[in-house]
């Protein structure tokens, strides 16, 4: 058996079934072992796409994404989707061929050293050997998985692969004990915190997705009448129409005029699995643990410092949720008035009932996308309003970048969404400068007859940058390009293009997308300027 083999065979083990990438001569041996151990290899147009469509593979399976990358300008490209793995908790193994050990003292043709290139951005980085392969493989895995989940990169030179390796390798079975808080002083005065409190708040984040502990908190909050406001990516741990469900913060502004005062006025914060590296400078010190009762529950220490907090747990949130609520009655006074009065003031104040403009296609296409769709979206102005409006029912139907925030991340991510259920509607909102950015992975989705619907934003400009330029009175400089046909495009590349200028002509778009039998780009034509105030 190959070295390369062996490190397939493990990363099948794990729940693999696709890797992304583009082949180099470096990497073909990777690859034929990939296909023997039962992983399909797919082509893409880039490797920042590679890795994204790994990602969505990941947000829908729970198995670990493989990116594959040939040496030099291949691993280089890969430098920004590495670095959004970190940021976002995402498992990913990188795969990167490299020349055997010998060569590196006389050839330096397309050659730097990957290792010290990732270092800063993985959890750990290695160089595979004939010998420890299994080792190597299993180190990879399970790191990638342990809390906080993370990317991961291995280094295969071109001889390694082929080389003889011991085909009985042990791979590591990982049982993870939940860990919940230390009964003692501490717990106590929680519990007597929760009993006492009138105006209790949860803030959830991305930890609580990591943990598959969304229920827990669901029920938490249910048992003890706390309103419950989401990081972007945790949106969907419990249903945003259901009574506690404030949705999600982070980016806007406008909706922080509202969040931030339930916030700083209650009189017991739990920060639940909450990591700030969502979060704007708006949410630096949101509330103040010497005169409110905060509890923090976190499966690592805060090294941050974006909050503090009163009590910190450092533990699983699920069995610490458990161990809280233990004895302890609700003395809340909160109304399910209250909530819904808040939740109907953002979404009046950033205008989702406007005939069109970006609130309108938010709204539009939340209403024709099934409950159990899933959205992707891009960076820019349109993911903040999006984040925003957008209702999630459950977790992980909203993919985004949210620590890196990359800029053409939606397509791909969709694409892998969809790879890995293709029964689940998908739609992925970007604008027109990302998805131009992304603009080959069209032809991916193509040849794969993958039947997303692309959802364009097309206004001519960096919106969120040209906004903040006039708000610094700075001159338009470097944020306007010129107008593209995405429907023509669309068309040429094997997909269906449409136009929409209304809501009507979106619905029918939209309709016709969720039917077709490949992709299909809806370009939403919206004035300039339509996000002022918005966001």
């Amino acid at each position: 058996m190959r070295a390369a083999d062996i490190v397939a065979r493990r990363l099948y083990a794990a729940g693999c079934r696709y890797a992304f990438g583009i082949p180099g001569g470096e990497v073909l041996t990777m690859i034929d072992a990939l296909k023997d151990a039962g992983i399909t290899f797919i082509l893409t147009k880039h490797e920042n796409s590679a890795g994204f469509m790994a990602e969505g593979v990941f947000h829908r399976t729970g198995a670990p994404g493989i990116l594959v990358a040939t040496l030099g300008p291949g691993a280089a490209n890969a430098v920004n989707v590495v670095a959004n793995a970190e940021q976002d908790r995402v498992p990913l193994i990188v795969l990167t061929g490299c020349v055997d050990e010998d060569e590196v003292h006389t050839y330096t043709h397309q050659i730097f050293d990957h290792q010290q290139m990732f270092r800063p951005l993985t959890k750990d980085t290695f160089r595979l050997t004939a010998k420890s392969a299994g080792i190597i493989a299993d180190k990879a895995v399970s790191f990638a998985m342990a809390e906080r989940q993370g990317p991961v990169h291995i280094d295969v030179p071109i001889a390694v692969a082929v080389e003889d390796a011991d085909p009985e390798s042990v791979f590591t079975s990982v049982v993870t004990a939940s860990r919940g808080p230390a009964p003692g002083e501490q717990l106590d005065r929680a519990r007597a915190w929760l009993s006492d409190a009138r105006r209790p708040v949860i803030v959830a984040g991305l930890d609580v997705l990591t943990q598959s502990a969304g229920q827990a908190v669901a029920a938490f909050a249910d048992e003890f009448k706390i309103p419950v406001i989401t990081s972007y990516k945790a949106k969907g741990i419990l249903p945003e129409d259901t009574p506690f469900a404030v949705g999600g913060a982070g980016l806007s502004p406008v909706a922080d005029r509202y969040m931030l005062p339930i916030v700083r006025n209650a009189d017991l914060v739990f920060a639940v699995g909450y990591d700030p590296i969502e979060m704007r400078t708006g949410w630096r010190n949101p509330w103040d643990p010497k005169a409110q009762n905060v509890i923090e529950i976190a499966s690592v220490s805060n090294r941050h410092y974006m909050h503090q907090a009163s009590l910190y747990f450092e533990c699983d949130v699920a069995p610490a949720l458990q161990a809280l609520s233990e004895g302890v009655g609700t003395a809340s006074e909160w109304h399910l008035d209250e909530i819904a009065d808040l939740r109907r003031g953002i979404k009046n104040e950033l205008c989702v009932d406007e005939s069109w403009g970006p609130s309108a296609i938010v709204d539009e296409t939340r209403k024709v996308l099934p409950r159990d769709g899933i959205a992707t979206v891009d960076s820019g102005a349109h993911r903040i309003l999006l984040s925003q409006i957008w209702d999630c029912y459950e977790p992980q139907t909203l993919l985004q970048s949210i620590g890196l925030c990359t800029m053409g991340c939606a397509v791909p991510l969709a694409m892998g969404a969809k790879i890995a259920e293709p029964d689940r509607p998908t739609v992925a909102f970007v604008g027109d400068a990302g998805l131009l950015m992304f603009l080959g992975e069209l032809a991916t989705a193509g040849e794969l007859n993958l039947p997303i619907a692309v959802v364009v934003f097309v206004d001519a400009s960096l919106a969120l940058i040209e906004l903040k330029q006039r708000g610094r009175q700075m001159p338009n400089v470097g944020v306007d390009f010129a107008n593209s046909d995405f429907a023509a495009i669309a068309r040429a590349m094997g997909g269906h293009g449409f136009d929409a200028r209304n809501r009507d002509e979106l619905s029918q778009a939209l309709s016709n997308a969720f039917k077709a039998d490949t992709f299909s780009v809806i370009a939403c034509h919206i004035d300039r300027m339509a996000y002022d105030g918005r966001i």
